[in-house]
């Protein structure tokens, strides 16, 4: 058992989408051990996507991600990094397969209805920065 860091975006908490999409992620039998909705700070965002800071869109990113409730998850599965990225489907929506979650809901490539990380590590790091040990239930 692995565990990956996921992000419900605003586009998708602003339409009510939460559960439809944790329909998804546990019909595809990974596990929500920890959950929480909240109004994520600029300072949060900025730290949280530091890696595209220096990108033309950070500046958008961070503003969308601190326009709305997101809510944070951990999810337990095997291989779950890997298994997540292929339930949320391609960055574009266009591109990505069908029956999953950016396919069923995202609005364009900015407003993809959710976050994945990208390996274990980055997963660690992620998990750690919006939950302590006590407040996942494995």
């Amino acid at each position: 058992m692995s565990r990956t860091f996921s992000i419900i975006k605003p586009d998708a908490t602003r339409r009510n989408l939460t559960g439809q999409i944790n329909a998804v992620i546990e019909g595809a039998g990974l596990r929500i051990v920890a959950q929480r909705r909240i109004r994520m700070t600029r300072e949060q965002a900025e730290q949280f996507y530091g890696v595209h800071k220096e990108r033309p869109f950070f500046g958008e990113l961070v503003a969308q991600m601190t326009s709305e409730p997101v809510v944070v998850q951990v999810l337990e599965g095997e291989n779950a990094v890997p298994k997540y990225r292929e339930i949320m489907g391609a960055t574009n929506p266009e591109n990505a397969a069908e029956g999953t979650i950016r396919k069923l809901f995202a609005l364009n490539v900015g407003e993809n209805s959710v976050h994945g990380s990208d390996s274990d590590e980055n997963a660690a790091i992620e998990i750690a920065q919006f939950f302590s040990d006590d407040q996942i239930v494995g």
